[in-house]
């Protein structure tokens, strides 16, 4: 038994064909159907589409930023050529492909900013400096944005930033509440990188990884308005009991730039393209589909119930929908972290259901973040099915007490069921597939 699927395949590349509908077929077609999904949102195509026919009357400056920004940044300068003067690129480690021209291009940390992260955003206000209003700096940015590009106020340390995103991480806020506390101890989200660019345009290419698609929350919304408040802040302190230096509270009870006159914002890429994408690729291969939601909210062993309760409801009654079918949800659940193990949200999903649906025949479930990465792991996600239990226990594990330990990475390790994409390129918030093969 191997220690982990890997597959790296072109899904959109790869014929559509109706097979058994069972096994091991359905597996495969999990992989092809969200590598399908996957490849439809890369970045190359949405940024060529967002400057197709558009003017730059003076000098473009590009700044990218985000676990996409090479592959944006890469793409532009397909299109602009010359035109584009200079440019920053800051992405997540192991995220970059190479020189792009003479571009700074900096990797930084992810989900927790590091040292780099500063000296991304310093090379970002440096390029932008002295800029003219007929000039216009090209902003990338997509999912991870937070992390990779941060210049802490002053009298905030970049220790003060690192602590309250893990304290807030582990008490299992959303990625909202996370970036409304984020962008009010940073001199660069909230709009604050626009008024930096001033008087130059800015013009804003997003693929987004939040659920609502909400501008002011990807990234933290470096370049446009912020709609969240600091009594919203402050709340948010409250609700998840973190007690902060009173320094940082006159930080967070500053409100933040309402209005960016010079910034225009166009969104390029989203998990609703995502699930829509998923969907037509597994109607090519024979399944019903029925797109369950794509703002997926909640914690990820309670999703993980949730989309097995409903995978048992077709196995035993063929119902809501005629197998074979296809259920498709996105969106970007949480881990409320107890234990002391090792994993990601999608792992954690995966590891949940296999629990719900042990001995449930004719089913697959796949989870994976549409970026390659889930947590601090090397893995995309993970697969579920009623045999991952079993062969759990057979290698020595014990697949409950791993949930409990938020230990999923280890437990589908021992099952063969980790699933390893490599970086995608591309991040528009996480996928979970079922796929109910046809009935006996």
């Amino acid at each position: 038994m191997t220690n982990e699927r890997v597959f790296l395949a072109n899904g959109a590349g790869t014929p559509a064909r109706k097979g058994t509908h069972k096994g091991e077929d359905l597996r495969r077609d999990a992989e092809r159907i969200v590598m399908a999904a996957i490849d439809e949102c890369l970045p190359e195509p949405a940024v060529r589409r967002a400057l197709a026919g558009r003017d730059f009357p003076g000098k473009v400056v590009l700044v990218s930023v985000g676990k996409a920004a090479w592959r944006m940044a890469d793409a532009a300068v397909e299109c602009l050529g010359d035109r584009i003067e200079r440019g920053v690129v800051v992405t997540k480690y192991d995220h970059s492909r190479g020189p792009i021209r003479d571009f700074h291009i900096i990797e930084a940390g992810h989900p927790v900013p590091d040292e780099n992260s500063l000296r991304g955003a310093e090379a970002a206000l440096d390029a932008v400096n002295g800029l003219t209003e007929r000039d216009t700096v090209l902003f990338l940015v997509s999912g991870g944005g937070s992390a990779l590009f941060e210049r802490p106020l002053p009298g905030v340390g970049l220790a003060d930033v690192e602590n309250i995103t893990r304290k807030l991480l582990e008490s299992g806020a959303d990625i909202r509440e996370i970036n409304t506390l984020r962008k009010r101890l940073s001199s660069v989200k909230a709009g604050r990188f626009a008024l930096a660019a001033r008087p130059a345009r800015v013009l804003t290419l997003a693929l987004s990884d939040v659920l609502g698609d909400r501008m002011d929350t990807i990234a933290s919304g470096p370049t446009v308005p912020d709609e969240t408040t600091s009594e919203e802040a402050m709340r948010i302190l409250g609700k998840y009991g973190i007690s902060v230096p009173d320094s940082l509270c006159e930080r967070l009870s500053m409100e933040t730039p309402k209005e960016l006159p010079t910034s225009e914002c166009v969104m390029v890429g989203s998990v609703r393209m995502l699930c829509e994408h998923a969907a037509v690729k597994a109607r090519e291969l024979g399944y019903t589909v029925a797109v369950l939601t794509t703002s997926l909210n909640c914690e990820a062993r309670e999703a993980g119930r949730f989309l097995a309760s409903i995978a048992r409801e077709e196995i035993s009654r063929n119902q809501p929908l005629r197998r074979p079918c296809a259920l498709i949800a996105g969106g970007e659940t949480v881990v409320r972290v107890t234990g002391k193990g090792l994993g990601g949200r999608n792992q954690e999903l995966a590891l949940s259901a296999a629990c719900a649906l042990e001995d449930a025949p004719g089913v697959v479930l796949l989870s994976v973040g549409s970026d390659g990465s889930d947590g601090p792991t090397d893995a995309a996600g993970g697969f579920a099915d009623g045999g991952t239990t079993a062969r759990i226990r057979a290698a020595g594990g014990a697949p409950e007490d791993s949930l409990g330990d938020n230990d999923s990475w280890h437990a589908l390790r021992l099952a063969g069921d980790l699933v390893k994409t490599g970086p995608t390129g591309t991040n528009v918030n996480d996928i979970a597939l079922v796929l109910c093969g046809e009935p006996e």
